[in-house]
């Protein structure tokens, strides 16, 4: 125990010993965290956009001419069943003859009433996932007693391909700044053992095990992630809600509450910065490790 203690403090010394090249790389990891964040939380953003588009992108279901209202109201049951139906509203003809009354005038409609109303009853559905459009329609007209559903699969593809292309660019952006990020911090961690190279010679002539001689610079490689991801958080939540304002104050939208992500963001963080940390310590070591005694001063 008391050997971990002394590796661990030996670690924390590093990145103070070294701490221009320690700021420069926090600085660096938190301008990609914080990057990585936003392409996450505007993934997520677009993503509840196209959930309440494809929400309030209604789809009227018309049930066949001569359905009864009590058989209307089963249908209603069979239709909110689907899996992915996330409402269904009766909406009866003589609404509907309401409705074409209010807008376009009395007159044209004075004589159609009960019988001789020519409008289908309907249910006014929304879907969970557009993705999943035609296979829900499809569902829907197994339903005896359904005639036709408006056909809306082009809007729902298109807010669909909307999401995938944010989504893989999120990815995208995600994935070049952790390798930055990993490049980076092994570049310090290869600083410091540079500086160390004597002191890691003496240590590995007089027996010093690979694990010894690894765990301070790891420690330093993983502080270094750990004090990225808590100031990456700060600055996620102190930017969210302001940047938020502005894009709304341009398109109208609600955006994800920062209070029911920041945990999961901080959570992300912090696993992202330690491990990157780790990682680039990990990789800036193996070379030293290869080598004996004054190989790795090159003598």
């Amino acid at each position: 125990m008391s050997s971990i203690g002394y590796l661990f403090k030996e670690g924390l010394k590093n990145v103070w010993n070294n701490r221009i090249m320690s700021i420069a790389s926090v600085g660096v990891l938190i301008s990609c965290l914080i990057l990585t964040g936003a392409a996450a939380l505007l993934s997520i953003n677009v993503e509840s956009i196209v959930d309440s588009v494809g929400q309030s992108n209604e789809t009227n279901v018309y049930l066949e001419d001569g359905v009864t209202e009590f058989e209307a109201v089963y249908i209603g049951k069979d239709i909110e069943k689907i899996s992915n139906v996330a409402s269904a509203e009766f909406y009866s003809k003589d609404d509907a003859i309401e409705q074409y009354k209010d807008e376009l005038g009395d007159e044209l409609f004075a004589n159609m009433q009960g019988d001789d109303n020519p409008l289908p009853d309907s249910y006014i559905v929304a879907m969970e996932d557009l993705s999943l459009y035609d296979e829900t329609v499809e569902e829907i007209m197994a339903i005896d007693g359904v005639e036709e559903v408006s056909n809306h699969s082009e809007i729902a593809q298109r807010l669909t391909d909307i999401s995938n292309l944010v989504n893989l660019i999120s990815f995208g952006v995600v994935l070049a700044l952790m390798i930055i990020s990993l490049f980076i911090i092994a570049n310090t961690i290869r600083a410091t053992m540079y500086s160390r190279r004597f002191e890691i010679s003496v240590m590995k002539s007089v027996g010093a095990t690979n694990s010894f001689v690894r765990m301070p610079f790891l420690v330093e490689g993983m502080t270094i992630g750990l004090v990225s991801a808590v100031l990456s958080t700060g600055a996620v939540a102190l930017l969210y809600e302001g940047v938020m304002a502005a894009i709304q104050q341009l398109i109208p939208f609600t955006a994800v509450p920062l209070g029911s992500i920041i945990l999961y963001v901080a959570v992300v963080f912090v696993i992202a910065g330690v491990v990157i940390g780790g990682a680039g310590s990990w990789i800036s070591i193996r070379k030293y490790l290869k080598k004996e005694g004054n190989e790795i001063l090159g003598w």
